[in-house]
């Protein structure tokens, strides 16, 4: 969800200004419960907490019904920080998406 559809579905309980979910968000975002989608500019939940030590995140993203995937995944991350290194390049965090089609729908 986009974080304006938050604010939307908020305003019946107090919430007003943008900046009340903005900053909601960045501390869910903090605690590991949430993750931002760049290319959709919207928040998803985390479906792996347990990857909280995770850099690197995989999202894919269907682009006709918007089920959004979180694929966690140690030798993907090994290898991102194996290529960030070997430019030289120090590593903060990383966010993958994919898009394409989800199982149910899979062009024919």
């Amino acid at each position: 969800m986009s974080a304006y559809a938050i604010l939307d579905q908020l305003r019946d309980h107090g919430f007003r200004a943008p900046l009340q979910v903005y900053r909601a968000l960045d501390k869910l975002i903090a605690l590991g419960l949430i993750h931002r989608l760049e290319s959709l500019n919207s928040f998803v939940a985390c479906q792996h907490p347990d990857s909280e030590d995770l850099e690197s995140m995989v999202f894919a993203i269907c682009e006709i019904c918007g089920k959004v995937s979180e694929l966690a995944d140690e030798s993907l991350e090994s290898q991102i920080k194996t290529l960030a290194t070997r430019d030289g390049f120090s590593m903060k965090s990383c966010t993958i998406e994919l898009r394409g089609y989800c199982g149910n729908c899979q062009p024919n």
